[in-house]
């Protein structure tokens, strides 16, 4: 779970093993896992979190590594086999954390801050709990459409339909006055096949994505008021994916659309892609969380592997679409092609923020690549021929592996690992149910 495009859930939602803030903690620990935590805390750093862990009596790196890798129906299985808690206990917790106000002045100040900011003239918002979920709903509803896009509508992240996330990302910039030039609701015919499935009005889906900033609690919200099943889901899912090239009716409007947005690409076939790199082009980014970045094996650029490949990260983090993606220090692979051009993460982003393209990224280099065939030679030998050194690094690549596709215990070196990874990991994204 992304929270820099998203709230954890509620801190009073106790869906998860009856336990208020379970939920939102596990959102954390995911998003703790995959670094994409954005400005909330977890574990220890987190007050929120400390409490919920302590009457479960589970360490946060514990329950973290749990959620990255269950269910939630499956993670609440796991922490009911651990917790040391009691029912009784669970109903004080609840009982307490519920009613509790702002423990001091500065929290008692916020809450005034917040009510004053988001929510003028209430005067039943008074608990903690109800603090914090207007501080995360204030955060996330005014979405702005005329500075970004919004997310790619190949994610099924609400109740499992796809382009569900991004209709409301629409909703919410509507309500915000800031749709730009998006389409939404019965404007826009995926979002209209979508409320038709549905049998909502585009006003109250509208309502309902600007009161649930949260994914899943905005698919808990269209479970409630819609009758459809995972079969259903999927029958609208394989339609709506697939729209394009080959649905009858609709080639030669299709192939028009594809001549204004790509007319260089022609191996695209869906609306889907077309949405994608539509929305990329349109704001001059690289989105890496509705594609990968270009392959380690990509030496196109000064004849170094994974030059290219850094260029598209650091070109996504300086616009805030990085997605689950490292860049710079935090990348072995980076780490060594900087260290090679003797550049600072910080001298390369500069870079990129005053060279617009590959060409000029290149002339900008300089001396830095050009006259140093040997030495460029030695350093794609080493990227290509990295592989663990330790019995952590052996795990860790294992683990990858197995992960990504375990079938494949031929791979033996990290650059074969990463580039498996892209392919599986947004084929997944991809798939059409």
């Amino acid at each position: 779970m992304n929270l820099s495009r998203q709230p954890p859930r509620r801190p009073s939602n106790t869906g998860m093993a009856g336990i208020a803030g379970l939920a939102r903690t596990t959102d954390k620990a995911r998003a703790h896992e995959a670094e994409l935590l954005g400005e909330y805390l977890y574990g220890e750093a987190s007050g929120f979190d400390g409490r919920v862990l302590n009457l479960l009596g589970i360490g946060a790196d514990d329950f973290a590594e749990a959620a990255a890798s269950l269910w939630d129906r499956e993670l609440e299985v796991w922490v009911q086999q651990r917790m040391v808690c009691t029912q009784q206990d669970i109903d004080d917790y609840n009982q307490e954390r519920l009613a509790a106000l702002p423990k001091d002045e500065k929290h008692q100040h916020l809450l005034a801050e917040r009510v004053e900011k988001y929510a003028p003239g209430s005067n039943d918002i008074t608990t903690a709990f109800a603090s914090m979920e207007l501080d995360d709903w204030g955060c996330f509803r005014d979405l702005d459409l005329t500075v970004g896009p919004p997310r790619t509508a190949y994610l099924r992240s609400v109740a499992g339909i796809v382009a569900a996330a991004r209709m409301a990302d629409k909703a919410r910039a509507k309500r915000f006055g800031k749709l730009g030039e998006y389409k939404y609701g019965v404007a826009s015919f995926v979002d209209r096949s979508i409320l038709e499935f549905l049998r909502i009005s585009e006003d109250d889906f509208e309502d309902a994505a600007w009161c649930n900033p949260n994914d899943k609690e905005l698919g808990q919200w269209l479970q409630e008021q819609a009758s459809f099943t995972a079969a259903t889901v999927s029958l609208l899912n394989e339609w709506l994916t697939g729209r394009g090239l080959h649905t009858p009716g609709i080639e030669e409007t299709f192939r028009a659309r594809r001549d204004d947005v790509c007319p260089e690409r022609p191996e695209v076939k869906t609306y889907f892609e077309l949405m994608d790199i539509d929305d990329e082009a349109s704001f001059g980014i690289v989105d890496l969380n509705r594609r990968a970045p270009r392959s380690p094996f990509d030496n196109s650029l000064g004849g170094v592997y994974g030059l290219a490949r850094m260029i598209d990260k650091g070109r996504a983090y300086l616009t805030g679409h990085g997605g689950v993606y490292w860049f710079g220090q935090d990348s072995g692979f980076d780490r060594r092609i900087l260290d090679f051009l003797k550049l600072s993460d910080e001298e390369f982003s500069d870079a990129l923020q005053g060279q617009a393209t590959d060409a000029e990224v290149v002339c900008w280099l300089g001396g830095r690549l050009q006259g140093r065939d040997t030495e460029v030679a030695d350093l794609n030998k080493s990227l290509t021929e990295l592989s663990p050194s330790s019995a952590g690094a052996e795990a860790f690549l294992t683990a990858g592996v197995k992960a990504t596709d375990a079938t494949r215990s031929d791979v033996g070196t990290f650059m074969v690992l990463t580039r498996l990874d892209d392919e599986v990991a947004f084929a997944r994204l991809r798939s059409r149910v």
